[in-house]
């Protein structure tokens, strides 16, 4: 799969292998999970990184408007929202080299401009199989902006930069294994979204002038695995909501409540909401 059809800079990063349409709004797809992903390693169990779902999806859901709707490469993807569910009874191990899933994608609620040419937003799901087992499923939703449209949408937006200081958790109470991949820092006993590389390989693989999907993401994971003091590491599912674009600067505020095996997460800038979410954990 070319690397400039699912927005990575790195060949490495490239999960999608096949793609083929199964139907006028249906595609059945290929991808290879690692076994040794350096952002997202299996646990010791030898179980994938959720994330693995989420980027497969995050990939399909640049690589099917491009290269089956007609939208032009030069248009801005913005995700709306993501979910996923997980089957930790089916879901694969990792064997030697990669895991081979299967995923079959299902396209809804297509919107075009006025015109009817340009295909502006749509909404996909998708069942992964190890297999012919489904392990688990996923959702998200996405609208797309031309180039004039979107620069003049975000004018004046700050790029990110490096900070070193404020205290940062260490990484294994994240279930990370490296200090580089901690994205939020502790300041006035609140949890910042600040990572400690914005060049980071995986969640800034190119220049944003905003704070990417995944990264809110795994800022809100490390969020609630810091407030829990490390028990709620794995999430088995997920609801995130993009109300608006999160900034790079100021460092965003992350809130996370736990009830029972659920943990609601939002995240504030200036005082506004910018992201909305809930995890769900074993």
């Amino acid at each position: 799969m070319a690397r400039e059809y699912v927005h990575r800079v790195s060949v490495a990063e490239v999960l999608l292998t096949d793609v083929r349409r199964c139907g006028p709004l249906s595609f059945c797809a290929a991808a290879a999970w690692t076994r040794s992903h350096p952002t997202f390693p299996r646990g010791r169990d030898d179980r994938h990184s959720p994330w693995m779902i989420v980027e497969t999806l995050r990939q399909l859901g640049i690589y099917l408007p491009l290269r089956h709707f007609g939208v032009p490469p030069t248009a801005r993807f913005l995700i709306h929202d993501v979910a996923y569910e997980l089957d930790q009874a089916a879901e694969p191990r990792a064997p030697h080299g990669a895991s081979e899933i299967t995923c079959l994608a299902s396209v809804s609620d297509v919107h075009s401009d006025r015109s009817g040419s340009t295909v502006t937003g749509l909404r996909m799901r998708v069942a992964f199989l190890a297999g012919d087992r489904a392990f688990a499923h996923a959702a998200g939703g996405a609208r797309f902006l031309d180039a004039g449209r979107y620069a003049a949408l975000r004018c004046g937006a700050a790029p990110a930069e490096r900070t070193d200081r404020r205290a940062r958790p260490e990484p294994a109470l994240l279930g990370l294994e490296s200090a580089s991949d901690v994205v939020v820092s502790l300041e006035g006993g609140e949890v910042l979204l600040d990572p400690a590389d914005p060049r980071h390989p995986f969640l800034f693989d190119h220049g944003t002038d905003h704070v990417p999907g995944m990264a809110l993401l795994e800022a809100a994971r490390q969020a609630v695995a810091l407030r829990s003091g490390g028990r709620l590491v794995r999430p088995v599912s997920c609801l995130m909501t993009a109300l608006r674009f999160t900034e790079h600067r100021p460092p965003a505020v992350i809130h996370c409540s736990e009830y029972g095996r659920s943990v609601l997460f939002h995240c504030r800038q200036g005082g506004v909401q910018t992201v909305t979410g809930m995890f769900r954990y074993r």
